[in-house]
Formats: C-alpha cells, sequence, structure tokens
C-alpha cells in the first residue's frame, strides 16, 4: 500500500515519491515546491486534521487534506 502525506505522522521526514492528480491540482501542488524526490517534514496537524502544516525546501507550508492525498510519499 503506498503511503500519501495525509497518512503521514506528525513529526516525521518523508521524501516525496510522486504527485498525483490531474492538470490544475497536480500543477499547484508542484508549484509550491513539492515535487519528486523533495524531503518533507510534517510539522503540525490542525485539531479537526485539515490543514497540514509541512517544511518544505526550507519553508513552512499549509496544505490542505484533499491535496495532501495526492502527494505519495516513501
Amino acid at each position: 500500500m503506498e503511503l500519501s502525506l495525509k497518512d503521514t505522522p506528525v513529526g516525521s521526514s518523508v521524501k516525496v515519491k510522486r504527485v498525483s492528480g490531474e492538470g490544475a491540482v497536480k500543477r499547484r501542488i508542484m508549484d509550491m515546491g513539492i515535487t519528486k524526490g523533495t524531503d518533507v517534514y510534517v510539522r503540525k496537524l490542525a485539531p479537526l486534521g485539515d490543514p497540514i502544516e509541512i517544511t518544505v525546501r526550507g519553508y513552512e507550508l499549509s496544505l490542505r487534506g484533499e491535496d495532501a492525498k495526492n502527494i505519495i510519499v516513501e
């Protein structure tokens, strides 16, 4: 089974395996610097589970859970 960024526990560092999704969604994720081979650290999870706060390429970013499902990690 593949692990998505949404399923990654808080405090974990993972590497992006691939970005799935279609058109504008995939493009937006990649424009934020989340591309294959990038290291991502999961910092926090909002109380209701959405959004997820991550550190990628030296900056902090909040991602919706819907977008985080499209980021496959290892």
